[in-house]
């Protein structure tokens, strides 16, 4: 039987085969790259002016940057139901002057009651007021818990607004006199009128105003909302000096100085308007 020797491709058939692999070849390359796979990614280099119209001049407010979010308080000690202002800050200061960061409060009764540490755990708390008590620093006393303070309560629920509940409680203290120690040691200060509104309502603010400054994200003045902090620098420069809890409608509550009580105060007043720093929200 005679052999038939193999067809040996030719030289033209090898190019059209060739031309059609690379063919296959753009066209895969064409999709991957028009193939949505998210968000385009823009060079370092270049710049968004719709974001830049948004942003507004330099030097204006700074944007919300910054900050982070305050911690929750966790269990805590009450104790005292006084009727007389000066016994509330006579327990307070002797709570301070052993190191127990202490802070007075006007409760919703319009008694007075002092409050102090932020224990992890229930057991941690009732123990060290226990031992206070047999040291004879604190008389009866009662558990905080933080289920109970406003902010657990409205994520909870999903009812009630956490920013109307710090404004209600900074309110309490309206015509109470500036008798606390706080960063002054001199009365009751601006940033403890602060401190205590958002701890009581469950936010870990720290206690004075350059603290508190720096823990929050800055918000322009004309988006402020009620319940954040505005700022001064009532000693000249930029130094934050004071501090306030905004109310809405251009007002804010603030502790002035001492031999004056707890006021609402206008950010549109010559004097505010001359020290004003910045304001900044933690919610």
């Amino acid at each position: 039987m005679r052999k038939t020797k193999p067809v040996q491709p030719t030289f033209a058939w090898c190019s059209v085969m060739l031309t059609m692999v690379l063919l296959v070849l753009v066209l895969l390359l064409l999709g991957g790259c028009s193939r949505s796979t998210g968000p385009e990614v823009r060079g370092s280099q270049e710049t968004d002016p719709i974001a830049a119209l948004l942003a507004g001049p330099a030097g204006a407010d700074e944007p919300p940057a910054g900050g982070e979010e305050l911690r929750r308080m966790g269990y805590a000690v009450q104790v005292g139901a006084f009727a007389v202002l000066e016994n509330a800050v006579g327990l307070e200061a002797s709570l301070a002057r052993r190191g127990i960061d202490a802070y007075y409060f006007r409760a919703e009764t319009g008694l007075y009651k002092v409050q102090f540490g932020n224990y992890t755990t229930y057991e941690a708390a009732r123990t060290e007021a226990q031992q206070f008590r047999q040291q004879s620093l604190i008389d009866s006393f009662f558990i905080a818990v933080p289920d109970q303070y406003s902010v657990a309560r409205i994520q909870r629920s999903g009812r009630g607004d956490i920013r109307e509940e710090l404004v209600i409680t900074a309110q309490r203290f309206l015509g109470v006199p500036y008798r606390w120690g706080g960063e002054d040691k001199g009365g009751f200060d601006c940033s403890g009128l602060t401190m205590v509104s958002y701890r009581l309502n469950g936010l870990d603010l720290p206690r004075n105003s350059r603290a508190q400054f720096d823990a929050g994200r800055a918000v322009a003045q004309q988006a402020l909302q009620r319940g954040d902090l505005v700022f001064f620098a009532t000693q000249g420069g930029r130094r934050v000096t004071h501090v306030g809890i905004y109310i809405g409608n251009d007002q804010f509550i603030h502790a002035p100085r001492a031999g004056q009580t707890v006021r609402v105060a206008n950010l549109s007043s010559n004097y505010f308007k001359k020290t004003y720093v910045g304001a900044r929200t933690y919610l």
